[in-house]
């Protein structure tokens, strides 16, 4: 069973469900997602929030080894991604040899504003802990105690660890920073760490496409047959920025003999710089 962690933050709740999604249409093996929901933590959680925090998980995060008890392996990562590979390939990463293993991003930002108007800020591993794997009993210093009084830089930038050979690297593509590094086409995870495409200003950046028809996969729902025929509802789904405008016949009639499991969601999406539309 995969564990994996995603920080919620009810201003973007929606990059939470498609980001579910994702996974779990791709994945090979059984995956068990919790949401890091501070209305969940209660009282694990009683740091006043930072002028400098961008999301309600930023701290959270860390309390992931705790959760599990200190035991095996766990996943963490931001809500603002969309995973395009088989998670069950970045769990085989998993290496004794190291307490957390995360891509290790040379990340200088050049802007001073993020997403809704958050400060960005500028530090070294900046990015590092937005995808993270967990042994989670070499992680016992992250403790609730800890992870409420340490600084946001020891947090981030792994200050409980004993050293820093205990932090491991995974491939660049599972924490592909949109906006930032080049379109990659095989990316494994994207991360929107500028802003999702859900919100109106970064609805065109590259992936948005993909991310829209991963949206509209997710709000599938089959009705029962009707006079031989299949009912597919299709939500009627805009772009952001777009008003929406509902129709009293948002539903496709297919034979009966179609089948109500519908396609297999894509391990990589080629193709156009934005994927295919939704």
């Amino acid at each position: 069973m995969i564990r994996l962690f995603i920080g919620y933050d009810p201003r973007e709740t929606v990059a939470w469900h498609v980001l579910s999604h994702s996974i779990l249409a791709r994945s090979s093996a059984p995956v068990a997602i919790t949401p890091l929901a501070l209305n969940n933590l209660g009282a694990q959680m009683w740091r006043e929030r930072s002028p400098l925090q961008s999301t309600d998980f930023a701290f959270s995060r860390f309390l992931t080894p705790w959760l599990c008890g200190f035991e095996g392996w766990s996943i963490f990562m931001d809500c603002d991604m969309l995973v395009r590979d088989d998670i069950a390939r970045l769990w085989e990463l998993r290496d004794e040899r190291y307490a957390v293993m995360c891509v290790k991003h040379d990340h200088v930002p050049t802007e001073t504003v993020k997403f809704l108007n958050a400060p960005q800020t500028a530090y070294a591993k900046k990015n590092w802990s937005s995808v993270m794997l967990f042994n989670n009993a070499r992680c016992k210093a992250l403790t609730p105690e800890y992870v409420n009084t340490a600084s946001g830089l020891q947090l981030h930038q792994f200050k409980w660890l004993e050293s820093e050979s205990l932090i491991g690297e995974i491939p660049h593509g599972w924490n592909h920073l949109v906006g930032f590094d080049a379109y990659d086409p095989d990316a494994a995870n994207v991360h929107f760490t500028d802003g999702g495409p859900y919100f109106h200003e970064h609805a065109d950046c590259d992936y948005a496409q993909e991310w829209f028809a991963e949206r509209q996969r997710m709000l599938r729902v089959d009705q029962r047959e009707t006079a031989g025929k299949l009912v597919v509802a299709e939500p009627v789904i805009t772009p952001a920025g777009e008003r929406h405008r509902p129709t009293p016949h948002a539903a496709e009639h297919r034979d009966a003999e179609t089948t109500t499991r519908g396609p297999r969601a894509p391990r990589f999406i080629h193709g156009g710089r934005r994927g295919p539309q939704p």
